[in-house]
């Protein structure tokens, strides 16, 4: 039998904790609009944060699918960029104490991985173990943004329910964590933001920002959001710079509109990814972006 705790390192001055949240987000699964990845990045730019655990990535990494930058300098390798997957000890805006894990989503040993951020979360005397992340959905930019909340109880999940009924979608570490220590007892949530399709290959920190104030709901930590509101309202402001110029953008991002608010006002169908009617799929709309944007440069030049 492996040991979990095998997989694992503790700094050598772990505080006792009480209840802490476990804030985690895993790099490699779907995020759209990089939500998970820009909301668990903004925290470790703008908190105080030390390193408590380290995981063992040479067992859980695929070396050969993810390649890590090296640097060749002249005659020699001078670095290489080695990827950390951790848990780092962070406080919020009000001083209470959480943590956050994140690196690369593990490739291999996903059920002793699971097992072993069960024991690290009983030796760290975690309370709650929240993630987020974002999914593409066919809903536009301009209203706003939903979240489908999944747990290992419904109390612990608070507005309205799912868009989705029972669907089968393929697996993730993060979910097989909530799935496998929720089953112990484990109180486990997570957030997945909707992100309009034609922007779930491009950063777009607004969805950051609601995974953030989502998490904040569920368990009264306070975030510093205003560089990150800011970040969205300049992105806002481009893609509509960008809608604005562009007829066919401006007629599909209206088809979205009409079929969002026939949604919300009742709609007969049964979710956001139900059409009555031909619209342009996210790789279409991404790549009038793209185009818009190719045209722009090129007049500019």
């Amino acid at each position: 039998m492996f040991d979990p705790t095998d997989l694992y390192r503790l700094s050598g001055d772990v505080p006792e904790l009480t209840d802490p949240v476990l804030l985690y987000h895993f790099e490699g699964f779907v995020d759209a609009g990089g939500a998970g990845r820009l909301a668990i990045g903004h925290l470790l730019a703008e908190l105080e944060h030390r390193v408590v655990a380290t995981f063992d990535v040479d067992r859980l990494l695929d070396y050969r699918s993810r390649r890590p930058l090296m640097t060749f300098d002249t005659d020699r390798w001078v670095d290489c960029e080695a990827p950390e997957l951790a848990v780092h000890l962070a406080q919020d805006a009000g001083g209470t104490q959480f943590l956050l894990m994140s690196g690369p989503e593990p490739d291999r040993e996903w059920e002793l991985f699971t097992e072993a951020i069960g024991a690290l979360a009983t030796r760290l005397n975690v309370g709650k173990l929240v993630t987020v992340h974002g999914i593409p959905m066919a809903a536009p930019h301009t209203r706003p943004l939903g979240v489908t909340a999944h747990g290992t109880r419904r109390d612990l999940i608070a507005g309205p329910g799912s868009p989705f009924g029972r669907i089968q979608v393929p697996g993730s570490a993060a979910a097989l964590i909530e799935l496998r220590l929720g089953a112990r007892g484990h109180d486990a949530l997570g957030y997945a933001v909707h992100v309009p399709h034609y922007l779930a290959q491009a950063e777009y920190p607004r969805a950051a920002v609601t995974a953030l104030e989502a998490v904040t709901r569920s368990t009264g930590l306070m975030f510093p959001l205003e560089d990150l509101r800011d970040a969205a309202e300049k992105t806002t402001a481009e893609i509509e710079e960008q809608i604005v110029a562009s007829a066919e953008l401006s007629t599909a991002i209206q088809g979205l509109e009409q079929q969002y608010d026939a949604f919300t006002a009742g709609s007969e169908r049964e979710n956001l990814m139900a059409e009555s009617a031909p619209m342009p799929t996210g790789d279409e709309l991404a790549a009038q972006f793209e185009r818009f944007l190719a045209e722009r440069d090129e007049s500019d030049s």
